[in-house]
């Protein structure tokens, strides 16, 4: 596993972000995540200026993990890592794209839910895929039944996760972190509920602390 995935497992959780301000909204995010134990990001190219939003992050603080999320295009991993982002996330497994990113030298997580992508994953080298969009596509249960042909896999489950069903997922040997967007909804981030959002990341810290003492 990579530096960058042993990071992300060391965490547990990535906050999913969509940002529709980032210059106003990006580093005092950033601010409120770090104080809530959570120095990573997934900002996704779902919104304009999502490139701005990630230079500022790395800019104002160096050493936290910013990474770029509903990444579809090459050129899109190009104004990524311009914009100094340390990790890329697709939504599907794109082969061209993952040895785009390998050719590059940055870590790309690939939506993967079938077992057809699954093998694709495999025989492209990756160990750490993105589990894309998890509750509606059969979530735990589906992914420990895949990790049985394949358990050379480390999964990161996104799509329905929240604090109620946290735990339950990093429970499972097979997950090394869940990302997720609970913690940074359009309704907290548009309403500049900093402290709320420190507060959501807090209590997932807790959640992953507690599942791991007792792993």
């Amino acid at each position: 596993m990579d530096s960058i995935a042993l990071r992300i497992t060391t965490l547990g959780v990535v906050p999913v972000i969509q940002l529709h301000h980032p210059q106003r909204d990006a580093i005092p995010l950033a601010q409120a995540l770090i104080a809530g134990g959570l120095p990573v990001a997934e900002v996704t190219f779902r919104a304009a200026g999502a490139a701005d939003a990630i230079a500022a992050m790395v800019q104002a603080y160096p050493d936290m993990l910013v990474g770029a999320g509903t990444v579809l295009t090459e050129a899109q991993v190009d104004a990524a890592l311009a914009a100094g982002a340390q990790f890329i996330v697709t939504p599907g497994l794109d082969a061209q794209l993952v040895q785009y990113c390998q050719k590059k030298g940055i870590a790309i997580f690939p939506g993967c839910t079938t077992p057809s992508d699954y093998h694709t994953a495999h025989r492209l080298g990756l160990e750490v895929l993105k589990f894309f969009p998890a509750e509606q596509s059969g979530g735990l249960a589906k992914i420990k039944a895949m990790s049985a042909p394949f358990p050379m896999f480390r999964i990161m489950p996104t799509g329905g996760i929240s604090l109620k069903n946290l735990r339950e997922y990093l429970s499972c040997p097979a997950i090394c972190a869940c990302g997720g967007s609970y913690m940074v909804t359009s309704e907290l981030i548009d309403g500049q509920k900093w402290s709320e959002i420190t507060d959501l990341c807090k209590a997932s810290v807790q959640i992953v602390k507690e599942v791991r003492s007792h792993g």
